[in-house]
Order: C-alpha cells, then sequence, then structure tokens
C-alpha cells in the first residue's frame, strides 16, 4: 500500500508508467567508478541529495533507511545527512527463508532444466573427454533452457577429486576415473539449482574403494534428509547428523546444509564440531529449501565422492526436489 518509487540503476530515460502502479519514476545517480572515475565524490553528494528527498517525502519522519550492499562514501554522505543505514541484506536474507508456492514452482523448474543438463553431461562423460569439454555440457543446456549463468567451476576427475573445490581443468578424463561436480546453477526464473553427483567414466568396473567411499557418501545423505523437518532446531538438527568417518573428517565438506533459493542463502549449518557461540540457532520451517550436503575423501586419499540434494521442508517432513539418480555401479 502506499506510493510506489521505482529507480533505474542506469537511467530512466525508458521509462514510463502505463500501469498506474508507479507513482514517481526519476533518474538514478550512479557513482560506480566505472562511471564516475574522478567525479564520483560530486555524484555520490548529488545521489545522497536525491535519497534524503526520497526519505523526507516518504519516511514519515523516519531517517532509518537499509540497504543491502552500499560502498563507506555512500554510507558517509548519508550520514552526513541525518539517515542511518541499516542492514538490507538481513531482512531479505529472513524475507526468503520461507518460499511461496510460485517460488516452489520456479525452483523445481530450475532444478528440471539443470537435471536435463545432467543428463547430456552424463552422456558425453567419456574417456578422452576433458574435464573443461564436459563441465560446457552443463552450461550449455542450461542457458538452452532459458537459465541465466553458473557461478562456480567444481568439476574434478580422478586425482584431482581429492581434495574437493578443485576447479575443473584441462585434465583428460581416464577410464576409471570418479567425475564429481557440483551444480551451483542460476536456471530458468532465476532460482538456484544446486546439485552435487559422482560418476564412474567408463567399462571398467568401480574398485572397492570407490564403491565404500560412495556408499558412506550415499548413507550420510540419506540419514540426513531424514531428519529434516519442521519444528527441528538448527542446534538439535547438527547434533543429530551423520559426520564422515575419522579418515574422512579433516577433508570434509565446509557445511551438512545451507538454505537456497535465489542462489545459495542462509541458513548455513556447520557440523557438530564447528559449531561455536558464534553460530546461529533457529528453527525449521515449512516452505524453507535446504541443501543436504557431503563430500566423502580420505585424508591424503586419491579420490573423493560428492554428492547434494535440494530438500523442501513441507508440513510434515520433507519433500525431495532434486530427483537425478545416483551412479547405480557404484552403489
Amino acid at each position: 500500500e502506499g506510493p510506489v518509487v521505482l529507480f533505474d540503476y542506469f537511467s530512466c530515460e525508458h521509462l514510463s508508467d502505463h500501469s498506474g502502479v508507479v507513482d514517481e519514476v526519476r533518474p538514478a545517480v550512479s557513482w560506480m567508478y566505472l562511471y564516475s572515475g574522478e567525479l564520483t565524490d560530486e555524484k555520490v553528494r548529488r545521489w545522497g541529495g536525491g535519497i534524503a528527498e526520497l526519505v523526507a517525502e516518504h519516511g514519515g519522519g523516519n531517517r532509518r533507511i537499509a540497504v543491502d550492499h552500499i560502498n563507506p562514501e555512500g554510507v558517509e554522505e548519508l550520514a552526513r545527512r541525518g539517515i542511518s543505514v541499516g542492514n538490507g541484506e538481513a531482512v531479505m536474507e529472513n524475507a526468503r527463508l520461507i518460499k511461496s508456492p510460485d517460488e516452489i514452482l520456479a525452483m523445481r523448474r530450475s532444478i528440471v532444466a539443470c537435471e536435463a543438463a545432467m543428463g547430456e553431461m552424463e552422456a558425453a562423460l567419456k574417456p578422452g573427454i576433458s574435464e573443461n569439454e564436459l563441465w560446457a555440457e552443463l552450461h550449455r543446456g542450461n542457458i538452452a533452457r532459458g537459465g541465466e549463468w553458473i557461478e562456480t567451476r567444481l568439476l574434478s576427475s580422478g586425482p584431482r577429486t581429492n581434495p574437493w573445490f578443485q576447479e575443473c581443468s584441462s585434465r583428460v578424463v581416464k577410464n576409471g576415473d570418479l567425475v564429481a561436480f557440483d551444480t551451483d546453477l542460476i536456471g530458468p526464473y532465476g532460482f538456484c539449482a544446486d546439485l552435487s553427483r559422482t560418476w564412474l567414466c567408463g567399462d571398467r568396473p568401480p574398485s572397492n574403494e570407490q564403491r565404500d567411499l560412495f556408499r558412506i557418501a550415499a548413507d550420510q545423505i540419506a540419514h540426513n534428509t531424514d531428519l529434516l523437518r519442521p519444528g527441528i532446531s538448527f542446534r538439535d538438527l547438527v547434533e543429530r547428523s551423520a559426520v564422515p568417518p575419522d579418515d574422512c573428517y579433516p577433508t570434509r565438506y565446509g557445511v551438512l546444509y545451507h538454505g537456497v533459493g535465489l542462489a545459495d542463502e542462509y541458513p548455513t549449518l556447520p557440523h557438530s564440531g564447528d559449531w561455536t557461540a558464534d553460530t546461529p540457532d533457529g528453527v525449521l520451517e515449512p516452505g524453507m529449501v535446504l541443501c543436504v550436503e557431503s563430500y566423502i575423501g580420505r585424508l591424503g586419499g586419491r579420490e573423493g565422492v560428492k554428492i547434494e540434494e535440494q530438500i523442501l521442508i513441507n508440513e510434515t517432513g520433507n519433500a525431495k526436489l532434486s530427483a537425478y539418480k545416483l551412479d547405480e555401479r557404484l552403489l
């Protein structure tokens, strides 16, 4: 309710109100150094004046605003004008915690597009393909289906799967290699599909070590997914979660769970041994979506396994949004 002020970051010349919704359209003053150069200070003062006018006009006497990200000179200019800046990132992260039915539908669409691209990756996975060539299949498939972008290059093969977080390279994948990846993509409608799988390349039977690592990761994911339900606290969830065995614990993934929506989101829940007085607690609620993470690789070992699922918290427990099958040869 009430007036709406619409800003366009670069210019407003092309904006007009044809709906009756927008009460006021005014040009934004960009003071990114890319556009402002040595005139940045002058443009910051002009920008601050415009914000002060809006606060006076629409703030009802309130001199506080919330901004998700702002450079220091902007904060200083607003303070000079008697306007205090709060943390808009915290406001938005909490607003994004509970997904609406439309948001869940859009997220499902993103995951469907992601998993279709994963199928094309798996079909292309043959000995002799490079990690970069295989990763490109995910990019191509995402864009072809209306997706937007991919924020990491987390695909590795063979000995590069241990430790985790090595970006894809020109390495050629060999017969019998494990190939592990994390999609981390923004798909159609701007929603994140954050899934991980580990595949066996070629026709060579898996080794006992490969099977063992995969079984540990799959069991951890299954156990921790079963714990997800409304009403459980973050701390209780972490305390009851399965963790890697001792010889894999030093190379563990950084978190057990994290929120997901338009990108990776709050909350981020660590292993129980990493929980400190600085770790925020909370309670799972219907409409939250979390990713369940597992990386299993022995300290000093040759290979590792990465699996991740995307899970919706509902009224009775949870529903798995990700559906791409695990590599049955490794089970």
